[in-house]
């Protein structure tokens, strides 16, 4: 058995089907980095403004830096405006990025009340446009996200992925929830399957893999061409090399609690030297906690490390947890 099948959007062939989805606010270059290293075969940014990069904000700015040991890597931008979206598509490419997305699928309030995110599902004359305007705008391969859309249905999503290929876009990522749905209920595989059935570029599903077997099952039941896995990597970044073993018909290797501990540490250490202490110390006080969701006396952990300010301060908290929990279990 192979580790999946091989999957080719546009012109960039990856290592894997295996993509760690856009999360706003977790998908930084530290955590992409983190999960390239646990076999993730195409990372993405997080969700850039257009507007934002047209504005030039040094903060916008900042979330294009890259680094060549996470590469291929995606690129997903918003907005609602097609000339304003062909110019940052061009300052994506410039910047590097291999991939260009852009997000039809964000259901915030203040990025749908603006015509962006799923927005698009219900104006497919405004995302035809964007479409067209970003196509030109740029040669690298163009990737759209989209959910179901408005309604149960899947008729916009269906609609929207047809139009995405009479476009030029090389590959369609598909979240089957509602608009309206968020990350409630349960995610609607068959749609994926349905899309998979209308297209001929790649699909790739996303939505509810929670488990190496839930990769496997998700690419029989939909024939999908990649799988995107989002939440559960945030705190479980081996997810990939599991689900990856588990492609290739080997029993996915356990990790131990020392793996662990050293995976939080190297995720310190990556966002330090990126953010600087301070601000790093600050994120973590959040980010840490979801590598022991599911441990022993998890809680209490998580309300040590809410006040950490520095790496002294959050290394012994990190080594005191795994030491004093009685721990023998491995995830």
């Amino acid at each position: 058995m192979t580790t999946g099948p091989i999957l080719k959007i546009g012109k960039v062939k990856l290592a894997n089907p295996l993509i760690m989805a856009p999360l706003a606010g977790i998908t930084d270059l530290p955590f992409r980095l983190i999960v390239k290293n646990a076999g993730c075969g195409l990372v993405c940014s997080e969700m850039i403004s257009a507007n934002g990069l047209l504005h030039q904000s040094a903060k916008t700015f900042r979330m294009l830096n890259s680094d060549e040991a996470e590469k291929p890597l995606s690129i997903q931008i918003f907005g609602a405006d097609p000339a304003i979206m062909a110019d940052a598509a061009r300052i994506v490419a410039d910047a590097g990025a291999d991939i260009l997305d852009i997000n039809f699928g964000c259901s915030v309030r203040k990025v749908v009340k603006t015509g962006s995110g799923a927005a698009l599902m219900r104006t497919p004359d405004r995302a035809k446009a964007i479409l067209a305007a970003v196509r030109e705008a740029i040669s690298i391969p163009l990737t759209i996200k989209i959910r179901s859309g408005w309604d149960r249905s899947g008729d916009q999503a269906i609609a929207i992925a047809r139009m995405a290929e009479e476009s030029g876009v090389d590959a369609i990522a598909v979240h089957p929830r509602t608009a309206t749905q968020g990350f409630g209920g349960r995610a609607d595989w068959p749609l994926i399957g349905r899309i998979k059935q209308t297209v001929r570029i790649p699909v790739v599903g996303n939505g509810d893999i929670e488990r190496p077997d839930d990769v496997i099952e998700m690419f029989r039941q939909t024939a999908c061409d990649g799988v995107m896995i989002g939440r559960t990597a945030i705190g479980h970044p081996w997810i990939f090399s599991q689900a990856l073993q588990a492609l290739a018909g080997r029993m996915p290797k356990q990790v131990d609690l020392q793996d662990r501990q050293r995976i939080m540490i190297q995720y310190l250490d990556a966002s330090i030297a990126y953010y600087g202490e301070t601000v790093a110390c600050r994120m973590m006080r959040s980010r840490l906690g979801r590598f022991v969701k599911g441990l022993p006396h998890n809680a209490r952990f998580r309300e040590t490390i809410k006040r950490i300010r520095t790496r002294s301060e959050a290394l012994p908290l990190i080594d005191r947890y795994f030491s004093e929990s009685g721990m023998t279990a491995i995830d």
